[in-house]
Parts: structure tokens; sequence; C-alpha cells
């Protein structure tokens, strides 16, 4: 089973994950957990120009295209492996961020946007897809604490608000897929929501 966590910065995507990956392995599953953009060496070498502040100058298209080369990588050499075998994989971002980020956020056409993803991903989806929902200001201000501002971080609130209603949107538009949980309870309460999704779904 393919599972992703999505959700605007500061949401808690990446604090949780290993939490996450412990309470499944105790329950006997076989767990990989990945993250995008990285997971593979050149993943990770492409994360680094797309992060860089230095990089101010990247055009929307450019940074659109390094993720899907970056996505590219991961799909064929992690991700289909693993799920080919019957492990979970648990990834934190997955391409529903390129949708609300480089589509929604920066308004670049949708359709465009899907078709590159559909390209770089041979068509590969999440089984489930869980959304760490947040305001973007109290998002913001988490994320400016944990010492790891990128480029992306640096976009403007506007744009981040973008992107945190492209993400309700998708999640409303394909509930199946989707499950949404309020990122702004305490960390326990949300841990406890995300293990609880996991379980229902896994069962």
């Amino acid at each position: 089973m393919f599972i992703t966590l999505e959700g605007p910065e500061g949401s808690g995507k990446t604090s949780h994950i290993p939490h996450l990956v412990a309470f499944l392995r105790e329950k006997g599953y076989t767990v990989f957990p990945t993250r995008e953009p990285g997971g593979t060496s050149i993943g990770e070498q492409i994360r680094e120009v797309i992060h860089d502040l230095k990089n101010a100058e990247m055009h929307p298209r450019t940074e659109t295209l390094l993720y899907q080369a970056a996505r590219a990588q991961i799909v064929e050499e992690v991700l289909r492996p693993r799920l080919s075998v019957g492990e979970i994989v648990l990834s934190d971002r997955y391409f529903d961020s390129t949708i609300a980020y480089q589509g929604y956020g920066h308004g670049q056409p949708l359709e465009q946007i899907r078709q590159l993803v559909a390209y770089a991903t041979g068509g590969l989806t999440p089984d489930l897809t869980i959304l760490l929902d947040l305001d973007v200001e109290v998002g913001l201000q988490r994320k400016s604490k944990q010492n790891e501002w990128n480029r992306l971080d640096a976009y403007t609130a506007d744009f981040h608000r973008r992107v945190r209603a492209g993400y309700l949107e998708m999640a409303a538009a394909e509930p199946a897929r989707w499950r949404v949980v309020d990122a702004g309870q305490g960390w326990d309460a949300v841990q406890e929501e995300l293990k609880n999704t996991l379980i229902k779904r896994l069962e």
C-alpha cells in the first residue's frame, strides 16, 4: 500500500512519520519511509538545488520540471520495487505537492501540471493521502522556528494560502483517496488521529 502525507509548511508531516513507522512496525507491517523531493541519491541532489535560497531567480517551470525529475527517479528506483513486494510505503509528500505548489500556488495551468505528473510517475497514485491542514500563518511561524527555512518557505503568505486552498480543493474532489486531519490540534492528538486513520485503511 502506498500512503502519502501532504500539507502546507509547518503542518508536521516530517515529525509525525517516524512515529507512524514505528507504530505500524509494532503492528507487524513492513514499512518503508521516504520523502520528496529526495529519497534517492539523484533526488537528494535535486532537492538541494530546488530548496537553496541562493536560487531565488528560479522560474516556476524550472521548479516544476526539477520536481518531476526527482519524482521519476524515486518512482522507478524506490516506490515500484518496494510496492511490488508488498511493503507499505509512507512518503512525506508526493505528486499532490506539485499540483498544490506549482499549480495552485504559482498559478500554472493545472492540466499541464497533471500531464507532467502523469509522465513522471507513470501513473503511480497513492492508495491513501492524508492532508495535515493548518492555518498558513501558524504553519509559517512553526517552520521559522525549525531552522530549516528554504526557498519555497520564503514565498509570500498569499502563495501559501493558494497552496492550502488547492489542497482542500483536491481533497474535496477525491474523497475516496484523501483524509483531512486538523494539524492545528496538539501534536499527540494529531498523531492519534493519524494512527487511527492508517489502521482503519490497512484493516
